[in-house]
C-alpha cells in the first residue's frame, strides 16, 4: 500500500507536510491531478495514429518480453507538451526540488495486454548520472493514462530508498538495472509499495527512488505518461541525448483543455534509441555483455 497521498484541488500546495513526505518517502501521490476531461485529450493525443505512435520503439526486458516507449526531449506545443508545461505539474516539481526546473524529457510507456514486459529495478539517476548530471536534483511525474494496479503490473517503489544515494547499475536485457547483489540487500530493509493509480492520478518521485514494474499478463493495457525534470542549476556537463538547460515556458492549468493540437509535433525532438547509451534495443547484443 502506497503512502503520502493527497488529492488535487486548486488549493493544493506543497506545504511543509507534503515536502516532508517527499523527503521521507521519496515520493508523493496526487490523486486526480488531471481531470477526466483532461485525460480524454491526453489519451486522444497518445493514441493518434499520426502522432506519438509514429515514434515508438521497443526495449527488451531480458525475460523474453518487450515494452513500447516513445521519448522526446522538448515538450512542444501539442497536448502532450501542455502536460509537461502546466503549472500544477511543473510548479509542484519546482517546490519539491527547491528550485527552477527544466524539461529533461517526456515519455509514454506502453504495456499492452498479455504481452507487456517488466521494468527492472532501477534508479533514474542510475543512468542520468552517466549523462553528466552531477547532482541528483532531478525527479519525475508519472501520470496514469490507464488504471494501474497489481493485476496489470503497476509501478512498485522501495519506500525511502532514495536516501541510499546512487547505487551501481548495469544492463539487464535492454534496460539499465540496479546491481543485483546490492539490490538483494536493499530489498530486505525497505518497504515495497505498490503504486495503484486511477486515470489522471500522478506520482511525483525522486530520481534516486528505486522502482520497478511487473509484466502485464492482464487483458487490460497499462500506459503511463512520464515527465522528467532537472533543476536548472544542475546543467549536465556532457552534451548527450537529453537537453542541456533550456528555459521552460510554463502554461496555466487550463492549457490542456484549451489546446487542440494533437498532431503537430514539431520541436519535440524525439529520441533515436540508437544514440541512447543507457538502453539497448537489440537483445542479442545486450546478452553478449
Amino acid at each position: 500500500m502506497a503512502v503520502a497521498e493527497y488529492s488535487w484541488s486548486e488549493h493544493f500546495d506543497v506545504t511543509s507536510e507534503v515536502k516532508s513526505d517527499f523527503e521521507k518517502h521519496g515520493y508523493i501521490i496526487v490523486r486526480g491531478l488531471l481531470s477526466k476531461e483532461e485525460m480524454l485529450k491526453v489519451r486522444k493525443a497518445a493514441e493518434h495514429l499520426n502522432g506519438l505512435r509514429d515514434f515508438t520503439f521497443e526495449i527488451p526486458d531480458g525475460r523474453g518480453r518487450n515494452s513500447s516507449y516513445c521519448i522526446w526531449s522538448q515538450p512542444g506545443n501539442d497536448v502532450t507538451g501542455m502536460v509537461g508545461r502546466i503549472e500544477k505539474v511543473v510548479g509542484t516539481m519546482e517546490k519539491l526540488l527547491e528550485g527552477e526546473v527544466y524539461h529533461y524529457h517526456g515519455k509514454l510507456v506502453m504495456k499492452e495486454p498479455h504481452t507487456g514486459g517488466n521494468v527492472n529495478w532501477h534508479q533514474d539517476y542510475g543512468y542520468w548520472y552517466k549523462n553528466g548530471c552531477l547532482f541528483p536534483h532531478m525527479g519525475s511525474v508519472l501520470i496514469a493514462v490507464d488504471k494501474a494496479d497489481r493485476e496489470n503490473g503497476c509501478l512498485q517503489v522501495l519506500r525511502g530508498s532514495h536516501k541510499l544515494g546512487r547505487i551501481d547499475h548495469t544492463f539487464v536485457g535492454g534496460q539499465t538495472g540496479a546491481d543485483k547483489e546490492r539490490l538483494n540487500q536493499v530489498m530486505k530493509i525497505f518497504t515495497r509499495d505498490y503504486v495503484e493509480l486511477e486515470e489522471g492520478d500522478a506520482l511525483f518521485f525522486h530520481c534516486n527512488l528505486l522502482h520497478s514494474s511487473d509484466k502485464n499478463d492482464s487483458p487490460r493495457r497499462r500506459w503511463n505518461f512520464i515527465c522528467s525534470y532537472n533543476r536548472a542549476s544542475n546543467n549536465p556537463v556532457y552534451v548527450h541525448h537529453h537537453p542541456q538547460y533550456t528555459p521552460l515556458h510554463k502554461v496555466p492549468n487550463d492549457a490542456i483543455l484549451t489546446c487542440e493540437n494533437f498532431t503537430d509535433l514539431s520541436g519535440k525532438d524525439f529520441m533515436d534509441p540508437a544514440v541512447d547509451k543507457t538502453i539497448k534495443i537489440d537483445l542479442e547484443d545486450s546478452e553478449k555483455d
